[in-house]
């Protein structure tokens, strides 16, 4: 593989064992122009590691919008450029927004060497459902608006995935026991891929006494996944069966009243799934 001139590459890089940095991701970070980085100092010392000498710059939420314009002159201009964050995929909850759209409206060519991700990996591991997930980041760091967005997802049936740092671990699950109650089943996965790596699962009670238990463990980066709320769900199979019978007679709208009616589930679901089933006749 050789490097693209006038390509950005956004560049998975480990999020704790560096054995997770791929052969491809070294091959570029080693042969593009330039790399840009959310803190060259963190960033430095694991470039050295794999003996990496390309070029660095510091490219972060307080001088992204400045930087981008930059950047993308050099891109019209053949330069190849790598973009990495701290830890993990770019743009998952780090800088590169801004870089990203200018790029795509300049026709600029955008490639992705994937990764590790704290994201994905703490969800293949906690044991949950993933054929739907909401990744909601980092929940608001104060406790009226945490509160708040945290009443509006109680009743989301898809999992539930957030970043937390560890000054607000504890106080963020006694808000989600206050708001989604304390027998939701729930994993902390604290520090992944790192010395201290530890993934628990349990009531989000257990897991708060878990946190308790220890100060240490509230220590490193976690990665938060609940369960959604079961208690909203429907049998998806039989409502499919009464909304084929029903949609003989009656609009979408009617029919997924009825069925709702007949199944008490949530109307919105039920809906959805018939207009699923009508574009499918």
């Amino acid at each position: 593989m050789s490097i693209i001139k006038g390509a950005l590459y956004i560049v998975a890089t480990p999020i704790g064992n560096l054995e997770d940095l791929s052969p491809r991701a070294k091959m570029v970070l080693e042969n593009v122009d330039l790399i840009v980085a959310e803190d060259t100092r963190h960033s430095k010392p694991m470039l050295n590691q794999f003996g990496i000498e390309t070029k660095i710059r510091a490219y972060h939420d307080h001088n992204e919008r400045s930087q981008a314009p930059v950047l993308i002159e050099q891109l019209q201009a053949g330069a190849s450029i790598a973009l990495i964050s701290d830890a993990g995929t770019p743009l998952i909850c780090d800088p590169g927004y801004h870089l990203l759209l200018a790029a795509h409206n300049e026709k600029i060519k955008v490639i992705p060497i994937p990764g590790p991700s704290a994201l994905i990996s703490a969800l293949s591991a906690a044991g949950f459902s993933s054929e739907k997930f909401i990744f909601e980041g980092y929940l608001p760091a104060k406790q009226t608006a945490r509160r708040q967005r945290l009443q509006e997802l109680k009743n989301e049936n898809r999992t539930l995935v957030f970043y937390e740092t560890p000054h607000r671990i504890l106080a963020s699950i006694e808000d989600v026991i206050i708001c989604f109650g304390s027998e939701r089943q729930a994993v902390v996965a604290k520090e992944i891929t790192k010395l201290h790596e530890n993934i628990q699962r349990g009531t989000l009670v257990e897991l708060l006494d878990w946190l308790h238990s220890d100060k240490d463990l509230t220590k490193g980066e976690f990665v938060v996944v609940i369960q959604g709320d079961k208690t909203n769900q429907f049998d998806t199979q039989e409502a499919s069966r009464i909304l084929k019978i029903l949609l003989a007679d009656h609009s979408v709208k009617q029919a997924a009243k009825l069925t709702s009616e007949i199944m008490q589930g949530n109307r919105n679901d039920i809906y959805k799934l018939a207009m699923d089933l009508k574009e499918k006749e």
